[in-house]
């Protein structure tokens, strides 16, 4: 059996190419919050489930664990500085940002062109993280370009 470091495995799968989603929600007195991630996947098409990822560290952390909605905002191409600004803890993520509404007042970035409205059906602890799956009760969806992760950084798809 092989020994690797985290670090190495980290590194490994780098090598796996992503694309990459803000995920909101909001406080309970309704203040936003957002975070940067790459962990986001389909699970079914009926009934419509996705999931994804928060590690255990993040400030947020317990804001989505204990959430009954998240939206899923996939970015597109031109959208790198929007996805390093949800990756900083410290950062005024939603400034200046056109934030509308959705249900149960969750704060949607409306310049995403992909947004998943979900309720949340499992939260699952596993490992350093909390796997969230949540059920789409709406979506809006247009055809853009995706921001893509790979090898530690934010890449374009080239034809």
């Amino acid at each position: 059996m092989s020994t690797f470091t985290s670090s190495e495995f980290r590194q490994a799968l780098g090598n796996y190419a992503t694309g990459v989603a803000i995920i909101s929600a909001r406080v309970a007195d309704g203040d936003p919050v957002g975070i940067t991630a790459n962990s986001f996947a389909s699970v079914s098409l009926d009934p419509p489930l996705v999931l994804w990822s928060v590690d255990k560290s993040s400030s947020q952390c317990d804001v989505f664990v204990n959430c009954e909605y998240f939206a899923v905002h996939i970015l597109q191409e031109d959208q790198q500085q929007l996805a390093r600004t949800f990756s900083d803890d410290d950062a005024d993520k939603f400034n200046g940002l056109i934030i509308e509404r959705g249900v149960a007042d969750l704060p949607l970035i409306s310049e995403c062109s992909v947004v998943l409205q979900c309720k949340v059906t499992n939260v699952y602890e596993e490992g350093d993280h909390f796997i969230l799956v949540g059920k789409v009760v709406d979506m809006r969806a247009g055809s853009v370009e995706p921001l893509v992760f790979f090898s530690g950084t934010y890449t374009r798809l080239q034809s």
